[in-house]
């Protein structure tokens, strides 16, 4: 894992003064526009020239499974995630769907299923193990699996080839009770204070699921001595995935718009292992699920658009990205009050 010591790139300071002298020129009052200006200015500094651009975005999906199902923490069993992964690759998912109309190009990598996908064309296979184990009973996978995990992660960022934008999500089953868990270690808090419907528990199916994520807690608290090692313990395969690709992405220069819950915890842990990719992150979208505004809040980001979604997916930072388009689209093809001949004050 000597790739994670990489530090981040640097975002550009002069283009972020030039953006933002870009938008003081603009036919407009003076902010005007809002947050459609700040997001300009940002993807500017962030891809190192005046006139941003989000044509090439890439979408990544990872998938696996979690021991932890067994513990009855999902209103689906396992098989769902396979027939997912079949219906990412075949058109029919909304990821599958969001990306055909945004231009987007999509990957379903396979990072570790409870079954096996190689009969699935069009699935990538980077499977790390059949799920991770139960963390009820000892550690969801081992050293060696966590650094082929985040390793996945990168390695699908680098096969996208630099893009102007990478999205990534995830799909597992029983994943949101792995992210609650990981929240709860980073952050402290209990596990009631982060734990949700997910796939569509009911009140009491949220408690079971919290009273599981504490029997984890305390089964681990002594190992749990920093953020690797909380998402050794606690963590999924998609989930080290996703924060792979995070910090790799933030390594070669590539903005990333950041999904919902399980993906801004995947973000959490990224900025815990490397602050220095936090420039590099955008929170796309506010999840319904109950703890993600806690994660956010220890991000230290406002999300952009809140449409009380919760599907994951990579589903909700998709659907951000015209808005995101038309930001940029203002910023460089407004007239400035030169061109258009009109007085400034």
């Amino acid at each position: 894992m000597d790739w994670l010591e990489d530090a981040a790139a640097v975002p550009s300071e002069t283009h972020r003064q030039q953006a933002a002298a870009r938008q003081s020129e603009l036919t407009k009052p003076p902010g005007s526009l809002g947050e459609l200006e700040a997001l300009a200015i940002r993807l500017a500094a962030l891809q190192g020239r005046e006139k941003p651009a989000l044509q090439r975005v890439a979408i990544t999906i990872f998938a696996a499974d979690h021991g932890v199902a067994a513990e009855g923490v999902s209103a689906f069993p396992q098989e769902v995630t396979v027939a997912m992964i079949a219906n990412f690759v075949q058109g029919g998912a909304a990821i599958s769907v969001l990306a055909r109309e945004l231009g987007a190009s999509l990957e379903v990598v396979d990072v570790g299923a409870a079954t096996a996908t190689g009969h699935l064309a069009g699935v990538v296979q980077a499977r790390v193990g059949d799920g991770t184990a139960n963390f009820c009973l000892g550690p969801a996978m081992s050293e060696q699996q966590l650094a082929l995990a985040l390793a996945v992660g990168r390695e699908a960022l680098l096969r996208a080839e630099r893009p102007e934008l990478f999205i990534g999500g995830e799909m597992g089953i029983a994943n949101t009770t792995a992210a609650s868990a990981i929240a709860a270690a980073l952050l402290g808090l209990p596990a009631a204070a982060l734990s949700g419907p997910g796939t569509g528990l009911n009140p009491d199916g949220v408690s079971h699921k919290a009273q599981v994520i504490e029997r984890a807690l305390a089964l681990h608290r002594d190992r749990l001595d920093g953020p690797l090692a909380v998402l050794q313990h606690l963590g999924g395969f998609e989930i080290a995935a996703l924060c792979g690709a995070y910090i790799a992405a933030a390594q070669q220069g590539v903005p990333v718009l950041v999904d919902g819950f399980i993906s801004s915890v995947a973000a959490l842990l990224a900025l815990r292992i490397r602050p220095d990719i936090a420039p590099w992150l955008l929170l796309s979208h506010a999840s319904a699920e109950p703890g993600h505004a806690t994660v956010v809040a220890a991000i230290g980001q406002r999300p952009i658009i809140d449409l009380g979604m919760r599907l994951g997916e990579g589903s909700g930072a998709a659907i951000c990205l015209p808005l995101l388009r038309l930001a940029c689209a203002l910023h460089n093809n407004m007239a400035t009050f030169a061109e258009a001949g009109v007085a400034k004050e």
